[in-house]
């Protein structure tokens, strides 16, 4: 499991990379592994604003579809829609695919996401269960 010391995370396994006044993000490599071979993503449309939390796409694999949450309120204003011809890139490498950039709302939620190190802690009590 792939775990970048420069992003932040959430337990539902979304990762943010803040880049100058935008955030990526997209979905961690533990995601990814445990979808399998992702054949569908449903992205969200620019200018489009979410809270906190919302549902702003969907993953699709040969396993199972997942909901992908909005980690931090803003708007989207960037997608990465290389996405819609080859969504198997997220599985090649998740953190260089990202999916959206989004210009925050408030700075300060990125202090309720986990670090590597706790991300880390908590996929293994996942694991471990």
């Amino acid at each position: 499991m792939i775990i970048m010391e420069n992003c932040l995370y959430t337990k539902e396994h979304e990762w943010v990379r803040v880049d100058l006044d935008t955030v990526l993000i997209g979905i961690t490599d533990y995601a990814q592994h445990a979808m399998g071979e992702i054949v569908y993503v449903e992205l969200p449309e620019d200018d489009a604003a979410y809270e906190q939390g919302e549902v702003f796409g969907v993953v699709e694999s040969v396993k199972a579809a997942s909901d992908i949450y909005m980690p931090l309120s803003g708007t989207v204003i960037k997608v990465n829609t290389e996405l819609e011809d080859d969504p198997g890139l997220i599985n090649s490498d998740p953190y260089q695919n990202w999916i959206v950039g989004v210009k925050l709302n408030d700075s300060k939620q990125l202090d309720g996401l986990m670090n590597a190190v706790e991300y880390e802690q908590f996929c293994n009590s996942i694991d471990s269960n």
